[in-house]
């Protein structure tokens, strides 16, 4: 008996745009914001979810970002950015980046990585990444970034995201 062939496409979707949201608003993430300067040296940054490992050797971690996001010349163009993985107590930074463009940095304490990219002071993590490689996919560009450079708070809790919400942790018990 031989097996069939395989599609050459997959089959069009069986549920809404706004079904696919909400089943994915149930994978739980952390929060980061992702951080470059634009060909004019301008600070630009946003509120992203979309963060992955990707490799170790070499150090490889990737996010995602809309084809209408505002900031997706700058981030194509540039050499450099930073993923800031917020903590519990950052809140109020989740939301102000993912707010007007204008108002992103207004008061918000920084410091220039190691190639220049902002990066956030008080983060439960840091990585400074060489924007390696981009790959346009559906409504999104994939960044993937080798990191050049990584910091951490041991011990500190992150801020986390689901259905819609912020979230700390909450340890189940020993490990």
């Amino acid at each position: 008996m031989s097996t069939p062939p395989a599609p050459a496409a997959a089959r069009a979707p069986s549920f809404s745009p706004a079904e696919f949201r909400a089943a994915l608003g149930m994978f739980a993430t952390g929060v980061t914001v992702v951080t470059a300067r634009a060909g004019d040296g301008s600070l630009v940054g946003l509120t992203a979810n979309s963060f992955n490992s990707v490799s170790l050797e070499p150090p490889l971690v990737l996010w995602s970002l809309a084809r209408r996001a505002g900031t997706l010349p700058a981030f194509r163009a540039g050499s450099h950015y930073a993923i800031n993985i917020l903590g519990a107590d950052q809140r109020a930074l989740a939301e102000r980046f993912a707010g007007p463009a204008a108002q992103r940095f207004s008061g918000v304490a920084w410091h220039p990585g190691t190639a220049g990219a902002p990066v956030l002071d008080g983060c439960v993590a840091v990585f400074e990444c060489f924007n390696r490689s981009r790959y346009d996919e559906g409504d999104h560009v994939i960044f993937v970034g080798e990191v050049e450079h990584c910091s951490h708070l041991a011990g500190a809790a992150p801020l986390l995201y689901h259905g819609g919400r912020y979230y700390t942790e909450l340890p189940l018990g020993p490990a």
